[in-house]
Order: structure tokens, then sequence, then C-alpha cells
């Protein structure tokens, strides 16, 4: 049974940062590529990141470069997004699915963006 269980999230100011953590198991996690991504209340799913196999190759959405960096574990079958300079346009649920439109997510950590 996949699982994919997301935490880290929590209340920010803008400018603070967070690392979110995705923890996996039920599949053979070295195998795929990865995703993080992020639905803002009442907004559809966006993606964010993209990971490959052996974590040389990432992509991430325009609003996000520069500020996160997507990196993983495969020892430990554990995913992770460093987020930096955070704003308020990026409070949202995170989810960590294994394929790019979310179809096999977890329940997702909330990062909310505040002062």
């Amino acid at each position: 049974q996949v699982q994919l269980v997301e935490s880290g999230g929590g209340l920010v100011q803008p400018g603070g940062s967070l690392r979110l953590s995705c923890a996996t198991s039920g599949f053979a996690f070295s195998t795929y590529w990865m995703y993080w991504l992020r639905q803002a209340p009442g907004k559809g799913l966006e993606w964010v990141s993209s990971i490959s196999t052996n974590e040389y190759t990432t992509y991430y959405t325009e609003s996000v470069k520069g500020r996160f960096t997507m990196s993983r574990d495969n020892a430990k079958n554990t995913l992770y997004l460093q987020m930096n300079s955070l704003k308020s346009d990026d409070t949202a649920v995170h989810f960590c699915p294994r394929d790019s439109k979310g179809d096999i997510r977890g329940q997702g950590t909330q990062v909310t963006v505040s002062s």
C-alpha cells in the first residue's frame, strides 16, 4: 500500500523558512520521480517542483525559483522541500505525490504565511 505522509508545515511570518518532509512507503521510492504540489484556498492543485530519481535534476515553478530547494534521501525513502523567503502567496496545503497530477497523494501539510 502506497503511503505518503507530509509534515513540517506551520504558521510562519513573511520572509521566514520551513522545511517540509515526506515520508514514503509501499513502493520503490528510488525508482520514481517525485513531486511537490500545493493547493491554495479556493484554488486547484498547482505543481511546485519535481526531482529525478537520482536527485541530479530538479525543476521548479517560476514563482518559487531561487527560494525553494527540493531534495530526497533514497536510503530513507524521504522527500524534502526547503522553503525560504516565504510569501503570503505560498499559503497552501502542500502534497508530495509520486505523479505530477497528484492522483495518489497524502493528506498534505498546511503552510500558512502571515504576519
